[in-house]
């Protein structure tokens, strides 16, 4: 799957993600969707890592699945990085 592939399938991972795990984030939006981007990339490299298979293609279950969990990681970790920094500052 190419880099537009990656890119698309981050998006919409990232927002689905924010779907499953709502609340405010800092950065908002952008923010979201390239957290999305990165947990996709995660993602993938993990379920090599793990499974020893190559991710699919762009209509493939895995490849989703591991997108999606990708980014609810990513964005789990982004939402306890910023939640410490807002209550050191308040």
């Amino acid at each position: 799957m190419g880099i537009l592939g990656w890119i698309v399938l981050g998006l919409i991972a990232g927002a689905i993600a924010k779907a499953v795990m709502p609340g405010k984030d800092p950065g908002g939006f952008v923010i979201t969707m390239l957290l999305g981007i990165v947990g996709a990339i995660l993602g993938g490299f993990i379920g090599r890592a793990l499974f020893g298979s190559d991710i699919g293609s762009f209509f493939d279950l895995s490849t989703w699945l591991l997108a999606i969990l990708g980014s609810i990681v990513v964005l789990a970790v982004y939402h306890l990085v910023t939640s410490r920094g807002h209550r050191a500052h308040g």
